[in-house]
């Protein structure tokens, strides 16, 4: 009996980007636990970080939806959620999700 051996197929791979300057603004150190915190939920993931840009390689068949709804259960953990959001942008260079600050209205009665 011939054991099989695994095909080599190439990996498809895709990068998107989080902008996390208004993230950074408020803490610095709130970058770096999004970083660690996307690496433990999804480990297949290569991360780099350019200033307040992270670079993320991700397969192909690993939607963006799953980097939203992660960035999400961070900002959820971390008491954040009701301060900022992440928002869907794409450009002719670079696509994916930029965390800003909630516009917050104040309401003064007299």
């Amino acid at each position: 009996m011939a054991k099989k051996k695994p095909s080599k197929k190439p990996k498809i791979t895709k990068t998107i980007y989080v902008e996390a300057k208004d993230l950074s603004f408020k803490n610095d150190q709130h970058v770096d636990d999004l970083i660690r915190f996307l690496k433990e939920h999804l480990p297949h993931l290569e991360i780099a970080r350019n200033g307040n840009e992270l670079e993320i390689i991700m397969s192909a068949d690993l939607s963006k939806r799953a980097i939203k709804l992660r960035i999400k259960k961070f900002l959820f953990k971390k008491n954040l959620k009701e301060t900022f959001r992440p928002i869907l942008y794409k450009n002719e260079e670079k696509d994916g999700y930029s965390i800003k600050e909630r516009k917050t209205f104040e309401f003064s009665y007299y």
